[in-house]
């Protein structure tokens, strides 16, 4: 296909979506995968790439195809707000203060480490890699394929087009990292008796290996909120991710207009304009009628086919090019995380430790889901409570990400690629120091076994 059409869209999604199909088998029935824990999303970007366009070009992809990552994490983060339940502010503070101060680390570390180590050393030897480069390790790592996206989106604004098959490679050896390095902690923490919840790596259930739920275990995806013969209940949530995701398609274009010289990401203002029409629901007693559960598989649904799209649509020749400093800022992401993981989880959670960093691990290297499957390896009833924790320190959390991912390429481009990392380390710095006056940091130590 030369250009992009109505049909084009259809076949790229079709293709897709059989890819996402064959990774869910594969998952299913391969011994090997299965021990791995990779999503079928992965499986099947990993296929796609092999079979696609930059491998033996057997699939037959749009031009457009490289694109549809920028627009699918538009609606993965105006997801985030819509439906939500309210939460009072003092309840974050009280109940997750831990969760929240070590994911704000965790992502304050790994962006403004890998800016800092791209600045001080890859970029001293590599003088011709554009100032941004570190940034790279941040995007793939914590932020997973659809800030990968947004943030090769951003760089390619200025002109760095490469920034986005260099993002989506950082998430992808960033998932591999979170599964199999995770997996290496699991059974060592077992081994040392670090886990609360299970005494061996082979205690798992098998729809964790398999991905196949029994009847027995299968809960509801979401709720219906509305009669159908008014209007069909998924048709409405549908409905207003598009016409936000539009809404904010259309403010970016005007806000270019207005202020040509900066770039906002289309997710930053999705995400905006999410959190309004959310407030606007509330307001006009309307947000009942909202399933966040739906809300949520849709932006799930919209994170499995950005994955299988991201993986699939990686220039392997643009990947050669950067082979050594890739290699040179993965090495360092894989130590930095590691010792974040050794160093920060036991002094900053008094309770289930291991448990809560290793679910931290998976996030800060991979992606949230990687993150959950990891923790229900050790945790299979999550009674740890981990999940409820972050998703309420994840309210505090989201609006540094879009920060970040907004100002950070703009920065690289105006010749102060140094503010980012030392805004974010400082920031670090105070969360450390909160923590020691506060009389928390240090009270834990590397052996569950104590406590």
């Amino acid at each position: 296909m030369t250009e992009f059409t109505i049909w084009g869209f259809l076949v790229d999604f079709s293709l897709m979506s059989g890819l996402i199909l064959l990774g869910t088998i594969l998952r299913a029935k391969v011994k090997f995968l299965q021990a791995l824990f990779l999503p079928a999303s992965i499986i099947g970007g990993f296929i796609g790439l092999a079979l696609g366009p930059f491998g033996a070009d057997l699939l037959p992809f749009s031009d457009q195809f490289s694109s549809y990552p920028g627009l699918l994490i538009a609606f993965i983060f105006a997801a985030i707000p819509i439906g939500a339940a309210k939460v009072q502010i003092r309840e974050i503070i009280h109940r997750v203060r831990e969760m929240w101060s070590y994911s704000m680390l965790l992502t304050t570390l790994m962006w403004g480490g890998g800016a800092l180590f791209g600045l001080v050393v890859i970029n001293q030897v590599f003088q011709d890699l554009p100032s941004g480069f570190g940034i790279i390790l941040g995007a793939g790592f914590v932020g997973g394929h659809g800030t990968a996206a947004a943030i090769g989106d951003g760089f390619a604004q200025y002109g760095w087009d490469e920034a986005m098959t260099l993002g989506m490679t950082s998430a992808t050896i960033g998932l591999l990292v979170a599964v199999i390095g995770g997996l290496i902690l699991v059974k060592r923490g077992t081994q040392k008796g670090h886990t609360q919840f299970i005494s061996s790596f082979k205690d798992l259930p098998t729809e964790l290996r398999t991905g196949l739920i029994p009847a027995s275990k299968r809960v509801h995806m979401g709720t219906e909120t509305i009669s159908p013969s008014a209007i069909d209940p998924l048709v409405l949530h549908i409905s207003i991710m598009f016409f936000v995701v539009g809404a904010a398609y259309w403010l970016t274009e005007r806000l270019g207009e207005l202020i040509p010289v900066i770039s906002i990401p289309l997710l930053s203002v999705a995400f905006v304009v999410g959190l309004i029409f959310q407030f606007i629901m509330r307001k006009t007693k309307a947000d009942s009628y909202i399933d966040q559960r739906v809300m949520d598989r849709i932006g799930g649904s919209a994170t499995d086919y950005l994955v299988v799209s991201g993986i699939a649509s990686i220039n392997l020749t643009v990947v050669l090019d950067y082979a050594v400093p890739l290699i040179l800022l993965f090495v360092f992401g894989i130590i930095w995380a590691y010792l974040m993981f050794r160093f920060l989880g036991p002094n900053i959670f008094r309770n289930y430790w291991f448990e809560k960093s290793l679910f931290g691990w998976g996030w800060s290297t991979g992606t949230v889901a990687m993150g959950l499957a990891l923790l229900r390896i050790v945790d299979p009833e999550l009674k740890s409570k981990t999940i409820d924790d972050y998703a309420l320190a994840y309210i505090g959390m989201v609006p540094v990400e879009v920060a970040i991912i907004t100002f950070a390429p703009i920065l690289a481009f105006s010749g102060l690629p140094w503010v980012t990392p030392i805004v974010l380390l400082i920031t670090a710095a105070i969360i450390v120091v909160v923590h020691k006056r506060a009389g928390v940091w240090g009270r834990r130590v590397l052996d569950s076994k104590q406590e």
